[in-house]
């Protein structure tokens, strides 16, 4: 998964450490589109060090994601 270049530029303008919650309050004030805020939401609640461990974070539950739609049988 890759991150959209609005949530790249949001990630990299950040404080860090950072809770989910500063993550979110700081994406409405700085108006980040509603899906990236609905991936941020997504987090586990934490403190992160920087933007690297959240998409780490993000890319791992696209990973699992995409596993999990795989296994999932098909009607015939």
């Amino acid at each position: 998964m890759t991150t959209s270049p609005d949530l790249d530029r949001f990630l990299a303008s950040m404080e860090y450490p950072a809770t989910r919650d500063d993550l979110l309050r700081e994406s409405a004030r700085d108006g980040l589109p509603a899906e990236d805020r609905r991936l941020l939401a997504e987090l586990p609640e934490q403190s992160y060090s920087a933007g690297w461990s959240i998409r780490y974070r993000l890319a791992r539950r696209s990973v699992a994601d995409a596993f999990t739609a795989a296994r999932t049988p098909v009607a015939a």
